[in-house]
């Protein structure tokens, strides 16, 4: 009886341990270095966006372009008005990264809306003035004193914009000079048939021949080469500085930090030189 009850108790044990040995059994696959790297190589799609003065569409356009070409899964999106229209879309709660105004004026408002901090912007270019004609010049305009003539068309942008408050001031400063007369500004303002919303369609009115002449920064003279150029003597011209900065609420503060400082590394500053402007460094 003991003989039967041994074999049962072995034949249980046996079917047991098969019973185990047949599962089949679930091992987690070790997460190596490999792995890891290969779960974050491939790069996340980031947009930023700049809201950048006219006068700058050219220079920027070539910086966003090389800047997406070292920072893989990066587009760079532009918006290219007037500072002052800039500054108003950011105030009606416009998206975006980054300020980079024509004058100082338009940032400090920004700053004061609460836009960008009070220490963050910073000067990455000066520009000047100039006077661009259409390339036969059908007015013949020849000095700064002929922009006075009766019946010449004059373009300028308007009060309100960086380059149409540069260029009154440049009026101003000539009306003080015995060579144009204290009247100079008021004879050729008397000649402005338009004020544009930014300097880049000053330029397009003259290219047009919708006018005689207009007064841009050189930096649109140099980059427009069918115009003809009368340029403005430093002492009569006005030296505009840029500012640029990251604003507040941008999602991408550390990208936006690192395009500010390429525009300000001397690949930047090396373009906007090619583009007509007077770098900062």
């Amino acid at each position: 009886m003991k003989r039967f009850i041994t074999l049962g108790l072995l034949l249980v044990i046996f079917l047991t341990a098969c019973g185990t040995a047949s599962a089949p059994t679930q091992v987690a696959a070790p997460v190596t270095q490999a792995t890891a790297v290969a779960s974050t190589s491939v790069p996340q799609s980031t947009t930023l966006t700049v809201f950048a003065a006219a006068s700058l569409t050219d220079a920027f356009t070539e910086i966003g372009k090389n800047f997406e070409s070292t920072h893989a899964g990066v587009t760079v999106k532009f918006n290219f008005a007037g500072s002052q229209t800039l500054r108003t879309q950011l105030e009606a709660g416009a998206t975006a990264d980054i300020f980079a105004s024509a004058n100082q004026t338009e940032m400090d408002t920004a700053i004061t809306d609460g836009l960008i901090g009070q220490n963050t912007p910073k000067i990455f270019l000066n520009n000047k003035l100039a006077v661009v004609l259409p390339s036969k010049n059908p007015a013949n305009v020849q000095t700064l004193n002929d922009l006075a003539k009766p019946g010449l068309k004059l373009v300028l942008a308007a009060d309100v914009v960086p380059a149409g408050k540069y260029a009154r001031q440049i009026l101003d400063n000539m009306s003080k000079n015995a060579i144009f007369g204290n009247d100079f500004k008021t004879k050729v303002l008397a000649n402005v048939v338009s004020n544009e919303n930014d300097v880049k369609q000053v330029v397009a009115k003259v290219q047009l021949g919708e006018a005689d002449a207009g007064i841009v920064y050189t930096s649109d003279a140099i980059s427009t080469s069918d115009l003809k150029t009368l340029e403005i003597p430093n002492d009569l011209n006005v030296i505009a500085k840029y500012p640029i900065a990251v604003l507040t609420k941008t999602a991408n503060p550390d990208l936006a930090a690192q395009f500010i400082a390429y525009v300000l590394s001397s690949d930047g500053q090396n373009i906007l030189s090619k583009w007509g402007f007077m770098p900062v460094q």
